[in-house]
């Protein structure tokens, strides 16, 4: 990712990539020669991480803990989120410990960048109804499975419930299993990112529509905030 690249190439020490999921961007800016620590909860995917770093050679620290509760012995020029993982923390609490935990691991006026999908009326329009989103040939298989979600908009907890069921079908159209999954994502909305952030002792830089640095819109529906932590900022608990 070249913005990512760009903002690495001007620090020294290490770089923490929080809620690093599988490596897709902490390996590319290892093979750059960025000192990368790599931060997830799941240790199923930390562990595919650690295998593709493996195959490639790279030295990557690779940490399993939870990112509201942070207690690395380091401090960090560079902190990233990428991948809207920021809307993992569904309540006001595990949004502002999540970023209590990023700041007290930034050195003075240490850049965090993160990104999250905007609240626009298109992302939290919801039916109510199962829709069909999509068919693809399992590899293992080869059996088609036919994808459906379902996606449930809150407004008072500004949180979206996204149910995902892959049906695996036999080559005579018939439904062998159906898989289920659930995931909840909490929209922020600008001004409530701009109170939240300067609360947990940050100054908002830049925020873009896009990794292309494309200006925010009432029309975006991505949202990348790039954060600078306050010189007057006190540590967090």
């Amino acid at each position: 990712m070249k913005f990512l690249r760009e903002w690495a190439s001007n620090v020294e020490g290490p770089i923490i990539d929080i809620a690093c999921g599988t490596g897709r961007v902490t390996i590319p800016l290892a093979a750059e020669g960025n000192n990368m620590i790599g931060v997830d909860i799941h240790a199923g995917m930390l562990a595919e991480a650690k295998n593709k770093a493996s195959h490639l050679q790279q030295e990557i620290a690779w940490i399993q803990d939870d990112c509201t509760e942070l207690a690395l012995d380091i401090e960090s020029e560079l902190i990233y989120s990428a991948g809207n993982s920021f809307q993992h923390f569904i309540t006001n609490e595990s949004q502002d410990l999540f970023l209590s935990s990023v700041f007290n691991h930034l050195k003075p006026e240490g850049i965090f960048i993160f990104d999250t999908r905007s609240p626009h009326k298109e992302e939290l329009q919801t039916t109510g109804m199962k829709e069909f989103w999509k068919s693809y040939i399992d590899a293992e298989t080869s059996n088609k499975v036919d994808v459906f979600t379902f996606s449930n908009y809150n407004s008072l907890t500004q949180v979206q419930n996204n149910i995902t069921i892959r049906r695996h079908m036999s080559p005579g159209n018939e439904i062998l299993k159906e898989i289920k999954t659930q995931i909840n994502l909490r929209y922020s909305f600008p001004k409530e990112m701009e109170r939240m952030l300067h609360e947990n002792g940050f100054e908002i830089v830049n925020v873009y529509q896009d990794w292309e640095e494309s200006p925010l819109t009432g029309e975006s529906k991505q949202m990348i905030y790039i954060c600078k932590k306050q010189q007057s900022g006190k540590k967090r608990k």
